[in-house]
C-alpha cells in the first residue's frame, strides 16, 4: 500500500496502515479475514482509540483498496445486509472466486457449521460500525458493494472520492462500485482507466505502473481538500 500511504504522508498526513487478522501477509489468511468482512471497520476504530490516547487525532480521513474500500464506507454508516450475507454463505447467492484466498467459502464451512446456529453471529453484519471521528472517505477499488444496503449508502454524510478500474473482473465496476457511487450523495469519482484490472493496484509489476501514483496523488489531493 506504499503507493497509497506514501502520497499522504507526503502531504503532511499521520498515515497508519492495518494488518487486519486473518487477512495480512504477516500472520496468514483465515477464511474470516475475507468473509467476516463487518470486523473490518472495528479495528480502524480500535486503531484510533490507541492513537487517540498518545496525542489529539485532528481530522481523520479513511482510504481504502478493495476490501479496505467497504471498510473505509462502513466507518461512515455504510451497513451489509444480513440476509444477503447469509445468502452467500449458503450458496444461494454466488460468491465470486477470491484470488488470494481460493475456497475461502469451503474453508469457512469447514470450521462453523452451516444452520441458524449461526445466523446469530451473522445477524451482527448489519450493525452500524459508523465513527463520528471519521471525516472524509476515499475508495479505490472498492468491495462488497453488492451486500451493502441502499438506505445505509444514503445516510453518509461525509465526503467520499471514489477510483475504480475499468477492466476490474474482481470488484466489477456495476456490482460493487455504482452501489457506492449511485446512492452515496456525497460521493464523486472517476474511472482510473478503461483498461485498468484490479490487480493493478498491487502486482508488483502491473500492466499499468503509473496508475498507482497518480490515484495515490489524487487521494492525498481528496484529504488535503476536506481535512484542510
Amino acid at each position: 500500500m506504499e503507493w497509497l500511504a506514501g502520497p499522504l504522508h507526503e502531504a503532511g498526513f499521520r498515515v497508519v496502515a492495518l494488518d487486519h487478522h486473518g487477512n495480512n501477509f504477516v500472520d496468514g489468511y483465515e477464511p474470516e479475514g475475507f468473509l467476516h468482512v463487518w470486523e473490518r471497520p472495528r479495528d480502524v476504530s480500535f486503531v484510533l482509540d490507541v492513537l487517540a490516547r498518545e496525542q489529539p487525532l485532528g481530522p481523520v480521513g479513511v482510504a481504502g483498496f478493495s476490501l479496505g474500500g467497504y471498510t473505509a464506507a462502513a466507518l461512515a454508516g455504510v451497513r451489509v445486509d444480513p440476509r444477503l450475507v447469509w445468502a452467500v454463505m449458503t450458496g444461494a447467492v454466488p460468491l465470486p472466486e477470491i484470488p488470494e484466498f481460493p475456497g475461502a467459502l469451503e474453508a469457512l464451512r469447514k470450521k462453523y457449521p452451516l444452520d441458524e446456529s449461526l445466523r446469530p453471529a451473522l445477524d451482527s453484519a448489519g450493525a452500524d460500525f459508523s465513527d463520528p471521528r471519521v471525516r472524509a472517505v476515499f475508495q479505490v477499488a472498492p468491495g462488497v458493494g453488492g451486500l451493502v444496503t441502499r438506505e445505509s449508502l444514503e445516510t453518509v454524510q461525509v465526503p467520499v472520492g471514489i477510483r475504480w478500474g475499468g477492466a476490474d473482473t474482481v470488484n466489477p465496476y456495476e456490482v460493487d462500485t455504482r452501489p457506492y457511487l449511485d446512492h452515496i450523495p456525497t460521493a464523486s469519482g472517476r474511472s482510473a482507466g478503461p483498461d485498468v484490472r484490479h490487480e493493478d493496484f498491487f502486482l508488483p509489476e502491473p500492466a499499468h505502473s503509473a496508475v498507482r501514483a497518480r490515484v495515490g496523488g489524487e487521494a492525498a489531493a481528496f484529504f488535503e481538500q476536506h481535512l484542510a
